[in-house]
């Protein structure tokens, strides 16, 4: 009765495992054809400076923070800097993270470091602006510090 046990588990995994060998097949199948959403070139890193932040105008608006279905008064501010794009090629998809306090030092986006994405940074320094909403009750001046940006050499949209 032992033996027959050890004989099922043992079937049970070599099926698995042809399972899982078939979807990697197919999944290396579909990322060379091109269909789906595979990144065709690795990471580009992309320089950020001149970062600051400014209190939103009102015709780009205020926000609201909400949690659980509740409201909670916001201020909109937009972040604005110089991307640096290095390469003589376009970068997509860039995701821009940083660190945000408030004049205190407390975080004013908790367990969050992405603040935003920029589509499009063609090769040269060029501005770039994220808009952001952050609790009413925080005390300003923000400060941002150690923000950075990474994209990709071509559009990671599916492609269907």
């Amino acid at each position: 009765m032992l033996a027959q046990g050890w004989t099922f588990r043992w079937t049970l995994g070599w099926r698995a495992l042809g399972r899982s060998f078939w979807a990697s097949l197919l999944m290396t199948i579909v990322g060379l054809s091109g269909i789906g959403v595979f990144p065709a070139e690795a990471l580009t890193q992309i320089n950020l400076s001149d970062i600051s932040a400014q209190e939103c105008s009102v015709e780009v608006g205020q926000g609201v923070v909400t949690s659980g279905g509740i409201s909670h008064p916001a201020r909109c501010f937009l972040i604005t800097g110089t991307a640096n794009n290095a390469t003589n090629k376009m970068v997509y998809d860039a995701d821009v993270y940083g660190r945000i306090y408030d004049a205190n030092g407390n975080t004013v986006m908790q367990n969050r470091t992405r603040v935003g994405a920029i589509d499009e940074i063609p090769p040269g320094k060029h501005p770039f602006e994220i808009r952001i909403s952050v609790p009413a009750n925080q005390p300003t001046p923000l400060q941002l510090k150690q923000f950075k940006a990474s994209g990709f050499s071509s559009s990671v949209k599916a492609r269907f």
